[in-house]
């Protein structure tokens, strides 16, 4: 993963949990008005007797919170741990509150759930079923240690034990389904907004494909004229007497024309990839074939030993895919520049689907690159236009229905890399005559 992108989801995750420690403050403060003026209501107008000390002090305790909060949101970035201190204070005032004024007796003991399921929905698993369990002590605590509550003439009442038990079991139930389904629903949203922005990765990384191939194309049909141009050329010279009796310069002049001639190769496979090329059929060939010529020409073209290994017990007939090809070859480019002294290509069955490996003893991969794999430009090389090896990779086994991975072998970054490309053997495979 790149570091902008780990700093703008830190940025993001700091910005919602500020959010909601605003939006606990305006409920906080809510609940502070709601509070006094229940506990001035019940005092001065009903006439029930309240101790009023106590009691206005948990609702000094929450406006403090608030203030205090007022002055840190803006500051300091807002961890778990901090909601889940000031949902605390919250339970702490209101179990407060119920103590002083009829325990669970009191109609208002229901407004634990409110805590499980602001729980539920800022906070992590454990710390909502915390709170559940928290929640459920205090009811169990209150039935048993609240002092009785004085009420006037006629408005006394009496619950008796199992109507207390049968309380805390319903509220223990309340409290715990509650938790359970809004923790799941939360998770539900989450997951549908992670796979709604993993589309809207894929779908930008498919246009960035769309804009490379439109530049590889219009790249490819200006250069094959120039090439065309410096190859007859190279041709005229080769006749001229000064270069014709010089054994040096004939050597320098074919190395020319052999690098010329790749070029222009390399121009025809863009060309082909991208549908430009008419009048050539796909080529057939058999699938170790195919892998094996891949390997012969790269060791050809780099003068560099790279071994290719298989535990096929079959060699179906494939046509030969020219971008999976390339796809081969540009790994065994990308272990070459990691250091690798010892490469291979590795071909073995899982099932139905063809598993390629290739292998180095180099440098490795770097953190960044695995966490980043498949994203454009995410590589070591400070030469422009590194990093898309991989990233067309990923984007050519996707497009055959296959995946991508890169780990460090033994010994982590620095013992050297391994790419593994899984892909359906169907996506390239010729039907058998009469199938």
């Amino acid at each position: 993963m790149a570091a902008s992108d780990i700093i703008a989801g830190t940025g993001l995750r700091e910005d919602a949990g500020r959010r909601n420690v605003r939006l606990l403050s305006i409920l906080r403060w809510l609940a502070v008005g709601g509070q006094l003026a229940t506990i001035l209501l019940v005092h001065f107008i009903v006439g029930v007797h309240l101790p009023l000390v106590p009691m206005l002090g948990a609702v000094a305790v929450l406006v403090a919170l608030n203030l205090a909060i007022g002055q840190i949101v803006g500051r300091r970035p807002i961890t778990y741990g901090a909601l889940f201190a000031t949902l605390l204070v919250d339970v702490a005032c209101l179990t407060t509150q119920l103590y002083l004024s009829g325990g669970v007796g009191n109609p208002f003991v229901t407004l634990f759930l409110l805590q499980v399921v602001i729980a539920a929905l800022l906070l992590r698993d454990h710390a909502s079923w915390a709170m559940v369990a928290l929640s459920s002590a205090l009811f169990a605590w209150l039935a048993h240690a609240a002092p009785p509550f004085a009420l006037p003439r006629g408005w006394a009442s009496t619950l008796s034990t199992p109507y207390i038990l049968g309380s805390w079991f319903n509220f223990t139930l309340t409290a715990t389904l509650l938790a359970l389904f809004v923790t799941r629903i939360v998770r539900n949203v989450s997951e549908h907004d992670a796979r709604l922005a993993a589309l809207r990765q894929r779908a930008a990384e498919e246009e960035h494909i769309v804009r490379m191939g439109l530049l590889a194309s219009g790249a490819a049909h200006e250069l094959g004229t120039p090439l065309s141009s410096i190859a007859v050329m190279l041709g005229d010279w080769r006749r001229e007497p000064a270069i014709a009796t010089s054994p040096a310069l004939l050597a320098d002049l074919d190395d020319m024309r052999t690098e010329v001639t790749r070029c222009k190769d390399i121009l025809s496979q863009v060309l082909l990839a991208s549908g430009e090329v008419r009048g050539m059929g796909p080529v057939r060939t058999t699938l170790k074939t195919f892998l094996s010529g891949i390997v012969g020409d790269w060791r050809g073209k780099t003068q560099v030993a790279a071994a290719y290994e298989h535990l096929m017990t079959s060699d179906p007939r494939i046509v030969a895919d020219k971008a999976l090809a390339q796809t081969i070859t540009n790994l065994l480019d990308n272990a070459l520049e990691a250091g690798g002294r010892t490469i291979a290509l590795c071909a073995w069955w899982d099932g139905d689907r063809l598993v390629l490996s290739v292998r180095d003893d180099g440098r490795g991969f770097a953190p960044a690159i695995l966490d980043g794999l498949g994203k454009p430009y995410m590589s070591t090389k400070t030469r422009r236009g590194a990093g898309l090896g991989l990233f067309l990779a990923v984007n050519v086994l996707r497009t055959l229905g296959g995946t991508v991975s890169a780990r460090n072998r033994e010994g982590g970054e620095g013992g050297g890399g391994e790419v593994t490309l899984t892909l359906p053997i169907a996506a390239i495979s010729i039907p058998e005559e009469g199938a």
